[in-house]
């Protein structure tokens, strides 16, 4: 079945990117994973669109707009972000749905190739007084074509963090962790000097807000993909890849 190559979801006008069903190499050792088809959003959630949630769900009043309202929302937590996915009838990426939506399938060192480039994101050495607005760096955007998937804001993934998740992967093993230290942050911040190659992963207590660690320099936003199921998509929910999803085809 033919899918959009770029869907709106009705609620909140996040626009999704395809990211179709097949394998990408991930972690620093580059092995093969295989994921089912999903779409994941092309910008992080903006301060617009975080205002909208704020004002008609009535969670995170206290929240203000740290910059204009095409610039990316921050000062969310981890929890915050989950109480927007229920509210837009999305969710948060996994952590290697985020990958492959950052790494293409040869599983590039940064989004846009395997060198770093100052230029090709938001980053301590060119940041200005703020976060860039989301559009901005189409440059650095990924093969599949999501903006800022290094740089500007951290990003929250769904999962918990744990440190030999991916020794359990590489074994063709997908399932996600079910505890850990902290939830996932991925990608590095307008904060960061060289912001994080596409494999690093760092961790942060889901009540954080504003980077108060080495772990988590900068404030997290949040990226949000919208699943697509074999026959049909539905928002909010995700074909769960299982043990043998690296052995077909």
């Amino acid at each position: 079945m033919s899918r959009d190559l770029l869907i709106e979801n009705p609620k909140d006008g996040t626009l999704l990117v395809l990211i179709p069903e097949g394998e990408f190499l991930a972690g620093k050792t580059k092995f093969p994973v295989r994921l089912p088809a999903f779409y994941l959003a092309l910008h992080p959630v903006t301060n617009g669109q975080y205002q909208r949630f704020v004002e008609e769900s009535v969670h995170h009043t206290e929240w203000k707009p740290a910059a204009a309202p095409e610039h990316p929302a921050v000062n969310v937590s981890w929890d915050d972000a989950q109480q927007y996915c229920r509210w837009a009838g999305l969710r948060l990426p996994t952590e290697l749905e985020w990958e492959k939506g950052a790494r293409w399938v040869d599983g590039r060192e940064y989004p846009w190739g395997e060198e770093w480039e100052e230029g090709k994101c938001r980053n301590s050495k060119n940041r200005g007084s703020e976060q860039g607005g989301v559009w901005s760096y189409a440059e650095g955007s990924s093969g599949w074509g999501p903006y800022q998937m290094s740089g500007n804001v951290w990003e929250w993934c769904e999962d918990w963090y744990e440190s030999k998740a991916y020794e359990r992967y590489k074994q063709r093993d997908l399932s996600q962790p079910g505890k850990g230290s902290g939830r996932v942050l991925r990608g590095g911040s307008w904060c960061s000097d060289y912001p994080a190659p596409s494999a690093a992963r760092f961790d942060a207590t889901p009540l954080l807000q504003a980077g108060t660690s080495a772990s988590a320099s900068g404030a997290p936003g949040l990226k949000l993909p919208f699943a697509a199921l074999p026959f049909y998509p539905l928002p909010g929910e995700r074909s769960e890849p299982g043990r043998n999803s690296l052995e077909r085809g």
